[in-house]
């Protein structure tokens, strides 16, 4: 399924994208993380299937399994 995800310096600066779009993985992902629902996206995009959406979700997890992590501010109460 991550071969769905490429990334090529001449299309969004190198970005990973999900192969034979210029849509991000960074993108799929702000979409879902704003509730956008899986259905909506699909309408909205009718060139993506359920399974581009799902290896942005791997892609992104494998991602998080690096060692570098950003430093987040603490929330005041």
């Amino acid at each position: 399924m991550i071969d769905r995800i490429t990334a090529d310096p001449k299309i969004l600066g190198g970005k990973p994208i999900v192969q034979g779009t210029r849509l991000s993985v960074e993108f799929i992902l702000e979409l879902l993380a704003s509730d956008v629902p899986e259905e909506d996206i699909l309408e909205d995009y009718p060139h993506l299937t359920r399974e581009d959406i799902h290896a942005c979700l791997k892609y992104a997890a494998r991602s998080c399994k690096n060692e570098v992590y950003v430093e987040l501010e603490p929330v005041s109460a």
